[in-house]
Protein backbone atom coordinates (compact mmCIF):
# COMPACT_ATOMS: atom_id res chain seq x y z
CA UNK A 1 0.00 0.00 0.00
CA UNK A 2 1.14 3.13 -1.06
CA UNK A 3 1.34 5.92 2.49
CA UNK A 4 -1.38 7.58 1.32
CA UNK A 5 -3.25 4.38 0.64
CA UNK A 6 -2.56 3.72 4.40
CA UNK A 7 -3.35 6.84 5.68
CA UNK A 8 -6.77 6.79 4.31
CA UNK A 9 -7.16 3.33 5.52
CA UNK A 10 -6.72 4.37 8.97
CA UNK A 11 -8.42 7.10 9.16
CA UNK A 12 -11.36 4.98 8.05
CA UNK A 13 -10.65 2.62 11.04
CA UNK A 14 -11.63 5.26 13.26
CA UNK A 15 -10.61 4.28 16.96
CA UNK A 16 -9.65 0.92 16.30
CA UNK A 17 -7.10 -0.33 17.18
CA UNK A 18 -4.47 -0.21 14.63
CA UNK A 19 -0.43 -0.89 14.31
CA UNK A 20 1.61 0.27 11.72
CA UNK A 21 5.69 -0.33 13.06
CA UNK A 22 6.80 -2.09 10.19
CA UNK A 23 9.24 -4.21 12.10
CA UNK A 24 6.22 -5.43 14.23
CA UNK A 25 3.87 -6.01 11.47
CA UNK A 26 6.69 -8.08 9.54
CA UNK A 27 7.42 -9.76 12.67
CA UNK A 28 3.52 -10.96 13.19
CA UNK A 29 3.28 -11.57 9.41
CA UNK A 30 5.23 -14.79 10.10
CA UNK A 31 4.03 -17.93 11.00
CA UNK A 32 6.32 -21.22 11.05
CA UNK A 33 6.82 -21.95 7.29
CA UNK A 34 10.06 -22.29 7.94
CA UNK A 35 9.82 -25.51 8.59
CA UNK A 36 9.87 -25.97 5.02
CA UNK A 37 12.92 -24.75 3.42
CA UNK A 38 11.13 -24.56 -0.26
CA UNK A 39 8.27 -22.34 1.63
CA UNK A 40 10.98 -20.78 3.52
CA UNK A 41 12.50 -19.17 0.23
CA UNK A 42 9.40 -18.23 -1.29
CA UNK A 43 7.67 -16.41 1.58
CA UNK A 44 10.39 -14.54 3.11
CA UNK A 45 9.80 -11.15 3.66
CA UNK A 46 6.09 -11.57 2.76
CA UNK A 47 4.15 -8.91 5.27
CA UNK A 48 1.01 -6.77 6.06
CA UNK A 49 0.88 -3.26 5.84
CA UNK A 50 -0.54 -2.94 9.40
CA UNK A 51 -2.14 -4.84 12.15
CA UNK A 52 -5.62 -4.13 13.21
CA UNK A 53 -7.08 -5.50 16.30
CA UNK A 54 -10.92 -5.75 16.46
CA UNK A 55 -12.09 -5.68 19.98
CA UNK A 56 -15.37 -7.40 19.23
CA UNK A 57 -17.82 -9.08 15.82
CA UNK A 58 -18.88 -5.00 15.50
CA UNK A 59 -15.10 -3.98 15.03
CA UNK A 60 -14.72 -6.99 12.75
CA UNK A 61 -17.52 -5.83 10.56
CA UNK A 62 -15.95 -1.92 10.47
CA UNK A 63 -13.06 -3.39 9.41
CA UNK A 64 -13.88 -5.61 6.33
CA UNK A 65 -16.72 -3.04 5.53
CA UNK A 66 -13.36 -0.42 5.10
CA UNK A 67 -11.15 -2.82 3.58
CA UNK A 68 -13.84 -3.49 0.73
CA UNK A 69 -13.99 0.32 0.41
CA UNK A 70 -10.65 0.47 0.28
CA UNK A 71 -10.09 -2.85 -2.22
CA UNK A 72 -7.74 -3.70 0.61
CA UNK A 73 -6.66 -7.08 1.19
CA UNK A 74 -7.46 -8.89 4.26
CA UNK A 75 -5.22 -11.98 5.87
CA UNK A 76 -6.89 -13.18 9.64
CA UNK A 77 -4.42 -13.81 12.26
CA UNK A 78 -4.77 -15.30 15.70
CA UNK A 79 -1.67 -17.49 17.47
CA UNK A 80 0.60 -17.53 14.03
CA UNK A 81 1.32 -21.52 14.88
CA UNK A 82 0.58 -22.37 11.55
CA UNK A 83 3.27 -24.70 9.17
CA UNK A 84 2.77 -23.59 5.51
CA UNK A 85 2.51 -19.51 5.43
CA UNK A 86 -1.72 -20.06 5.95
CA UNK A 87 -1.98 -16.53 7.42
CA UNK A 88 1.52 -14.67 5.54
CA UNK A 89 -0.13 -12.10 3.95
CA UNK A 90 0.90 -12.19 -0.05
CA UNK A 91 -0.44 -9.23 -1.07
CA UNK A 92 0.26 -6.88 1.70
CA UNK A 93 -2.88 -5.52 3.11
CA UNK A 94 -4.50 -5.69 6.59
CA UNK A 95 -3.61 -8.26 9.15
CA UNK A 96 -6.79 -9.02 11.52
CA UNK A 97 -5.40 -9.71 14.87
CA UNK A 98 -8.88 -11.64 16.09
CA UNK A 99 -7.12 -12.85 19.58
CA UNK A 100 -9.14 -10.19 21.32
CA UNK A 101 -12.56 -12.38 20.38
CA UNK A 102 -11.95 -15.07 23.10
CA UNK A 103 -14.97 -15.00 25.53
CA UNK A 104 -16.75 -18.23 25.86
CA UNK A 105 -20.24 -17.12 25.17
CA UNK A 106 -21.84 -20.46 26.86
CA UNK A 107 -21.13 -24.15 27.47
CA UNK A 108 -23.08 -26.47 28.50
CA UNK A 109 -22.89 -30.59 28.53
CA UNK A 110 -20.93 -31.83 25.55
CA UNK A 111 -21.08 -28.20 23.90
CA UNK A 112 -19.35 -24.76 23.71
CA UNK A 113 -19.93 -21.73 21.46
CA UNK A 114 -16.82 -19.34 22.13
CA UNK A 115 -14.92 -16.51 20.01
CA UNK A 116 -12.53 -17.24 17.08
CA UNK A 117 -9.38 -16.01 19.30
CA UNK A 118 -9.67 -17.61 22.29
CA UNK A 119 -6.66 -19.98 22.86
CA UNK A 120 -7.30 -23.67 23.49
CA UNK A 121 -5.32 -23.77 26.33
CA UNK A 122 -7.49 -21.60 28.16
CA UNK A 123 -10.75 -22.88 26.79
CA UNK A 124 -10.09 -26.37 28.42
CA UNK A 125 -8.48 -24.41 31.81
CA UNK A 126 -12.34 -23.22 32.18
CA UNK A 127 -13.91 -25.93 30.74
CA UNK A 128 -12.09 -28.85 32.64
CA UNK A 129 -13.43 -28.40 36.21
CA UNK A 130 -16.85 -28.89 35.26
CA UNK A 131 -15.64 -32.29 33.41
CA UNK A 132 -15.39 -31.32 29.84
CA UNK A 133 -12.38 -30.74 27.21
CA UNK A 134 -12.17 -29.76 23.22
CA UNK A 135 -11.89 -33.59 21.26
CA UNK A 136 -8.76 -32.61 20.07
CA UNK A 137 -6.43 -30.07 19.86
CA UNK A 138 -2.92 -29.16 17.71
CA UNK A 139 0.55 -29.67 19.62
CA UNK A 140 0.64 -25.94 19.76
CA UNK A 141 -2.68 -25.84 22.16
CA UNK A 142 -1.10 -23.48 24.77
CA UNK A 143 -0.69 -21.06 22.04
CA UNK A 144 -2.90 -22.19 19.35
CA UNK A 145 -6.38 -20.31 18.99
CA UNK A 146 -9.66 -22.65 18.41
CA UNK A 147 -10.23 -20.64 15.20
CA UNK A 148 -6.86 -20.76 13.87
CA UNK A 149 -7.06 -24.61 14.39
CA UNK A 150 -10.37 -25.05 12.55
CA UNK A 151 -9.08 -22.02 9.96
CA UNK A 152 -6.05 -23.97 9.39
CA UNK A 153 -5.61 -27.61 10.69
CA UNK A 154 -6.74 -30.74 10.01
CA UNK A 155 -6.53 -32.93 13.61
CA UNK A 156 -4.28 -33.91 16.27
CA UNK A 157 -4.03 -34.74 19.60
CA UNK A 158 -7.49 -36.64 20.25
CA UNK A 159 -8.33 -37.85 16.54
CA UNK A 160 -7.43 -41.45 17.74
CA UNK A 161 -10.69 -40.82 18.75
CA UNK A 162 -12.74 -38.58 16.88
CA UNK A 163 -10.67 -38.63 13.85
CA UNK A 164 -9.99 -35.16 12.08
CA UNK A 165 -12.39 -31.46 12.02
CA UNK A 166 -13.92 -33.03 8.74
CA UNK A 167 -15.33 -35.73 10.62
CA UNK A 168 -19.04 -34.89 10.58
CA UNK A 169 -19.70 -33.75 13.94
CA UNK A 170 -16.41 -32.57 14.78
CA UNK A 171 -17.50 -28.87 13.66
CA UNK A 172 -20.97 -27.64 14.69
CA UNK A 173 -21.32 -24.39 13.79
CA UNK A 174 -19.66 -21.08 12.54
CA UNK A 175 -20.32 -17.48 12.46
CA UNK A 176 -19.17 -15.37 9.67
CA UNK A 177 -18.42 -11.96 8.50
CA UNK A 178 -18.56 -11.35 4.71
CA UNK A 179 -15.82 -8.89 3.06
CA UNK A 180 -17.89 -6.32 1.25
CA UNK A 181 -19.14 -2.69 1.38
CA UNK A 182 -22.36 -3.77 3.63
CA UNK A 183 -20.72 -7.17 5.27
CA UNK A 184 -23.30 -9.48 6.76
CA UNK A 185 -23.23 -11.86 9.34
CA UNK A 186 -23.13 -15.87 8.43
CA UNK A 187 -24.16 -18.62 10.51
CA UNK A 188 -23.27 -21.59 9.07
CA UNK A 189 -24.26 -25.10 11.38
CA UNK A 190 -23.63 -28.50 10.65
CA UNK A 191 -22.22 -29.47 7.32
CA UNK A 192 -22.35 -25.94 5.87
CA UNK A 193 -19.94 -25.20 8.57
CA UNK A 194 -16.95 -27.13 6.81
CA UNK A 195 -16.87 -24.13 4.29
CA UNK A 196 -14.31 -22.52 6.24
CA UNK A 197 -12.47 -25.69 7.51
CA UNK A 198 -9.04 -25.35 6.44
CA UNK A 199 -9.39 -22.95 4.09
CA UNK A 200 -6.96 -20.89 5.53
CA UNK A 201 -9.25 -17.78 6.27
CA UNK A 202 -10.53 -17.30 2.23
CA UNK A 203 -13.88 -18.25 2.72
CA UNK A 204 -15.32 -15.64 5.23
CA UNK A 205 -13.67 -13.87 8.59
CA UNK A 206 -14.63 -15.93 11.44
CA UNK A 207 -15.75 -14.91 14.81
CA UNK A 208 -17.31 -17.72 16.56
CA UNK A 209 -17.16 -21.38 16.44
CA UNK A 210 -19.73 -24.11 18.52
CA UNK A 211 -17.25 -26.90 18.99
CA UNK A 212 -18.46 -30.51 20.62
CA UNK A 213 -16.77 -31.47 23.85
CA UNK A 214 -15.52 -34.78 25.88
CA UNK A 215 -15.56 -35.73 29.03
CA UNK A 216 -12.33 -34.73 30.83
CA UNK A 217 -10.30 -38.06 32.34
CA UNK A 218 -7.01 -38.30 34.32
CA UNK A 219 -4.84 -38.66 31.52
CA UNK A 220 -1.39 -40.33 31.76
CA UNK A 221 1.57 -39.63 29.56
CA UNK A 222 3.47 -42.45 29.03
CA UNK A 223 6.74 -43.48 26.96
CA UNK A 224 7.42 -47.06 25.97
CA UNK A 225 10.46 -48.14 24.43
CA UNK A 226 10.97 -50.90 22.03
CA UNK A 227 14.10 -52.18 19.91
CA UNK A 228 12.54 -52.57 16.69
CA UNK A 229 10.65 -49.35 14.97
CA UNK A 230 7.91 -52.10 13.76
CA UNK A 231 6.96 -53.27 17.12
CA UNK A 232 6.77 -49.95 18.33
CA UNK A 233 3.70 -49.22 15.46
CA UNK A 234 1.91 -52.78 15.95
CA UNK A 235 1.64 -52.24 19.45
CA UNK A 236 0.60 -48.38 18.77
CA UNK A 237 -2.11 -50.49 16.12
CA UNK A 238 -3.38 -52.54 18.76
CA UNK A 239 -3.86 -50.09 20.99
CA UNK A 240 -6.18 -48.28 18.96
CA UNK A 241 -7.98 -50.62 17.98
CA UNK A 242 -8.41 -51.57 21.89
CA UNK A 243 -11.75 -49.78 21.90
CA UNK A 244 -12.13 -50.64 25.76
CA UNK A 245 -8.61 -48.50 26.78
CA UNK A 246 -9.08 -44.60 26.71
CA UNK A 247 -6.64 -43.19 25.01
CA UNK A 248 -5.72 -40.02 23.64
CA UNK A 249 -2.63 -40.01 22.13
CA UNK A 250 -0.28 -43.17 20.30
CA UNK A 251 2.60 -41.69 18.52
CA UNK A 252 5.06 -44.38 17.05
CA UNK A 253 8.38 -42.15 16.79
CA UNK A 254 11.83 -44.04 15.55
CA UNK A 255 15.35 -43.23 16.74
CA UNK A 256 17.19 -41.49 16.18
CA UNK A 257 14.43 -38.69 16.69
CA UNK A 258 14.03 -39.48 20.45
CA UNK A 259 18.11 -38.25 20.99
CA UNK A 260 16.62 -34.34 20.30
CA UNK A 261 14.07 -34.52 22.29
CA UNK A 262 15.60 -32.56 25.22
CA UNK A 263 13.79 -32.86 28.96
CA UNK A 264 12.24 -36.13 27.45
CA UNK A 265 16.01 -37.58 26.62
CA UNK A 266 16.17 -39.74 30.19
CA UNK A 267 13.05 -41.51 29.17
CA UNK A 268 14.40 -42.45 25.63
CA UNK A 269 17.14 -45.09 25.41
CA UNK A 270 20.56 -44.89 22.75
CA UNK A 271 19.19 -46.69 20.00
CA UNK A 272 15.15 -47.69 20.92
CA UNK A 273 12.14 -46.66 19.20
CA UNK A 274 9.44 -45.21 21.03
CA UNK A 275 5.80 -44.97 21.55
CA UNK A 276 4.66 -41.85 23.46
CA UNK A 277 0.98 -42.43 24.50
CA UNK A 278 -1.57 -40.68 26.69
CA UNK A 279 -4.06 -43.06 28.27
CA UNK A 280 -7.07 -42.25 31.16
CA UNK A 281 -5.62 -43.54 34.43
CA UNK A 282 -8.70 -46.38 34.87
CA UNK A 283 -7.59 -48.00 31.63
CA UNK A 284 -3.49 -47.69 32.67
CA UNK A 285 -3.83 -51.39 33.54
CA UNK A 286 -5.32 -52.50 30.40
CA UNK A 287 -3.18 -50.78 28.71
CA UNK A 288 -0.01 -52.08 30.29
CA UNK A 289 -1.87 -55.94 30.08
CA UNK A 290 -2.07 -55.41 26.00
CA UNK A 291 1.72 -54.21 26.22
CA UNK A 292 3.01 -57.57 27.75
CA UNK A 293 6.71 -58.33 27.73
CA UNK A 294 7.12 -56.31 24.00
CA UNK A 295 8.20 -52.95 25.19
CA UNK A 296 9.65 -51.27 28.61
CA UNK A 297 7.36 -48.25 29.96
CA UNK A 298 9.82 -45.36 31.06
CA UNK A 299 7.72 -42.60 32.21
CA UNK A 300 4.73 -42.64 33.44
CA UNK A 301 2.81 -39.52 35.29
CA UNK A 302 -0.07 -37.22 35.17
CA UNK A 303 -0.55 -35.12 31.59
CA UNK A 304 0.47 -31.10 33.24
CA UNK A 305 0.32 -28.70 30.44
CA UNK A 306 0.88 -25.88 33.20
CA UNK A 307 2.88 -22.81 33.35
CA UNK A 308 6.95 -23.95 32.76
CA UNK A 309 5.81 -27.57 32.08
CA UNK A 310 6.83 -29.58 28.73
CA UNK A 311 3.85 -31.84 28.52
CA UNK A 312 4.23 -34.87 26.49
CA UNK A 313 2.29 -34.11 23.55
CA UNK A 314 4.44 -31.55 22.64
CA UNK A 315 7.09 -34.07 21.09
CA UNK A 316 4.42 -35.28 18.90
CA UNK A 317 2.67 -34.47 15.85
CA UNK A 318 4.43 -31.11 14.48
CA UNK A 319 6.06 -30.83 17.62
CA UNK A 320 7.69 -34.10 16.39
CA UNK A 321 9.74 -31.71 13.93
CA UNK A 322 10.28 -28.59 16.07
CA UNK A 323 11.99 -30.46 18.47
CA UNK A 324 14.82 -31.85 15.70
CA UNK A 325 14.84 -28.11 14.00
CA UNK A 326 15.69 -26.70 17.54
CA UNK A 327 19.18 -28.06 16.93
CA UNK A 328 19.22 -29.09 12.83
CA UNK A 329 17.65 -26.97 10.52
CA UNK A 330 18.77 -29.39 7.64
CA UNK A 331 15.50 -31.55 8.27
CA UNK A 332 12.63 -30.94 6.89
CA UNK A 333 8.92 -32.74 7.37
CA UNK A 334 6.18 -34.64 5.15
CA UNK A 335 1.98 -35.20 5.70
CA UNK A 336 1.26 -38.86 4.90
CA UNK A 337 -2.06 -40.46 5.20
CA UNK A 338 -1.52 -44.46 5.04
CA UNK A 339 -4.13 -46.37 3.80
CA UNK A 340 -5.75 -48.47 6.95
CA UNK A 341 -6.03 -52.45 5.07
CA UNK A 342 -2.49 -52.13 4.39
CA UNK A 343 -1.22 -50.17 7.36
CA UNK A 344 1.63 -52.58 8.58
CA UNK A 345 3.05 -53.43 4.79
CA UNK A 346 2.98 -50.05 3.93
CA UNK A 347 5.14 -48.52 6.81
CA UNK A 348 7.96 -51.31 6.28
CA UNK A 349 7.80 -50.50 2.61
CA UNK A 350 8.38 -46.64 3.24
CA UNK A 351 10.72 -47.68 6.11
CA UNK A 352 13.14 -49.77 3.59
CA UNK A 353 12.73 -47.23 0.87
CA UNK A 354 13.55 -43.94 2.26
CA UNK A 355 15.72 -45.82 5.04
CA UNK A 356 18.27 -43.32 6.97
CA UNK A 357 16.74 -40.69 4.64
CA UNK A 358 12.93 -40.06 5.80
CA UNK A 359 12.85 -40.56 9.77
CA UNK A 360 9.51 -42.20 10.43
CA UNK A 361 7.31 -40.50 12.92
CA UNK A 362 3.48 -41.78 13.12
CA UNK A 363 -0.05 -40.76 14.57
CA UNK A 364 -2.63 -43.14 14.87
CA UNK A 365 -5.77 -41.94 13.82
CA UNK A 366 -9.47 -42.54 12.69
CA UNK A 367 -10.14 -41.45 9.38
CA UNK A 368 -13.53 -42.20 7.66
CA UNK A 369 -14.38 -44.47 10.94
CA UNK A 370 -11.47 -46.49 10.47
CA UNK A 371 -8.08 -46.63 12.10
CA UNK A 372 -4.91 -45.91 10.50
CA UNK A 373 -2.16 -43.34 10.67
CA UNK A 374 -1.31 -39.81 9.56
CA UNK A 375 2.63 -39.62 9.12
CA UNK A 376 5.07 -36.87 9.65
CA UNK A 377 8.34 -38.25 8.90
CA UNK A 378 11.38 -36.09 9.66
CA UNK A 379 13.26 -35.52 5.89
CA UNK A 380 16.75 -34.95 5.57
CA UNK A 381 16.67 -32.36 2.84
CA UNK A 382 19.36 -32.55 0.04
CA UNK A 383 17.18 -30.27 -2.00
CA UNK A 384 13.35 -29.49 -3.89
CA UNK A 385 14.01 -32.67 -6.50
CA UNK A 386 14.47 -34.56 -4.49
CA UNK A 387 12.15 -33.59 -1.35
CA UNK A 388 9.38 -33.89 -4.80
CA UNK A 389 10.50 -37.74 -5.99
CA UNK A 390 10.35 -38.76 -1.65
CA UNK A 391 6.60 -37.27 -2.25
CA UNK A 392 6.09 -38.88 -6.28
CA UNK A 393 7.14 -42.47 -4.59
CA UNK A 394 4.86 -42.24 -1.48
CA UNK A 395 1.58 -41.73 -3.80
CA UNK A 396 3.12 -44.33 -6.75
CA UNK A 397 2.92 -46.27 -2.88
CA UNK A 398 -0.54 -45.76 -1.84
CA UNK A 399 0.68 -43.61 0.69
CA UNK A 400 -0.91 -40.23 -0.02
CA UNK A 401 0.64 -36.61 0.56
CA UNK A 402 -0.56 -33.46 1.82
CA UNK A 403 2.24 -30.90 1.03
CA UNK A 404 3.74 -29.03 3.26
CA UNK A 405 5.70 -27.03 1.08
CA UNK A 406 2.73 -25.53 -0.90
CA UNK A 407 0.94 -22.34 0.43
CA UNK A 408 -2.57 -22.24 -1.64
CA UNK A 409 -5.84 -24.72 -0.65
CA UNK A 410 -5.37 -26.68 -3.21
CA UNK A 411 -1.68 -27.67 -3.44
CA UNK A 412 -1.61 -28.55 0.54
CA UNK A 413 -4.60 -31.24 -0.15
CA UNK A 414 -3.97 -34.86 -0.75
CA UNK A 415 -6.73 -34.64 -3.01
CA UNK A 416 -4.76 -31.69 -5.11
CA UNK A 417 -7.67 -29.20 -5.39
CA UNK A 418 -10.14 -27.19 -3.52
CA UNK A 419 -13.48 -28.10 -2.22
CA UNK A 420 -16.42 -26.97 -4.76
CA UNK A 421 -18.80 -25.77 -2.11
CA UNK A 422 -15.25 -23.66 -0.30
CA UNK A 423 -14.53 -22.45 -3.94
CA UNK A 424 -18.38 -21.36 -4.44
CA UNK A 425 -18.86 -20.28 -0.82
CA UNK A 426 -16.03 -17.46 -1.31
CA UNK A 427 -17.26 -16.17 -4.27
CA UNK A 428 -20.36 -15.18 -2.46
CA UNK A 429 -18.84 -14.00 0.79
CA UNK A 430 -15.37 -12.45 -0.68
CA UNK A 431 -16.68 -11.03 -4.69
CA UNK A 432 -13.40 -8.67 -4.38
CA UNK A 433 -10.83 -11.49 -3.48
CA UNK A 434 -9.65 -9.65 -0.79
CA UNK A 435 -9.46 -12.60 1.42
CA UNK A 436 -6.11 -14.30 2.11
CA UNK A 437 -5.52 -13.41 -1.84
CA UNK A 438 -3.08 -15.86 -3.69
CA UNK A 439 -3.73 -19.20 -1.05
CA UNK A 440 -6.96 -20.01 -3.05
CA UNK A 441 -5.19 -20.14 -6.45
CA UNK A 442 -8.76 -21.76 -8.24
CA UNK A 443 -10.93 -18.62 -7.44
CA UNK A 444 -10.93 -15.55 -9.87
CA UNK A 445 -12.85 -12.69 -8.63
CA UNK A 446 -15.31 -11.17 -11.37
CA UNK A 447 -16.04 -8.14 -9.31
CA UNK A 448 -13.90 -4.88 -10.08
Amino acid sequence: MSSSALTRLVADLGDIPVVTDAKIVRRRSRDFFWYSPVLNEALEGKSADLIAAPRDEADVVRIAAACARHRVPLTVRAGGTGNYGQAVPLQGGVLLDITALQTIEWAKPGLLRVGAGAKMSSIDGELQPSGWELRMHPSTKRTATIGGFVAGGSGGIGSVNFGGLREPGNILAARIVTVEEAPRLIELRGDAAQKINRAYGTTGIITALEMPLAPVWNWIDVVVVFDEFIDAVAFGYEAALADGIIKKLLSPITWPLPSYFGALKPFCPEGKSILIAMIAEPSLESFKSLLGGRGTITMEMPTDDGPGKVPLYEYTWNHTTLQVLKSDRSVTYLQCLYPHDRLMQKVAEMREMFAGEVLQHLEFIRFNGRVTCSGLPVVRYTGADRLNEIMRLHEEHEVYIANPHVFTVEDGSRYKRVDADQLGFKHEVDPYGLLNPGKMRSFASTRP
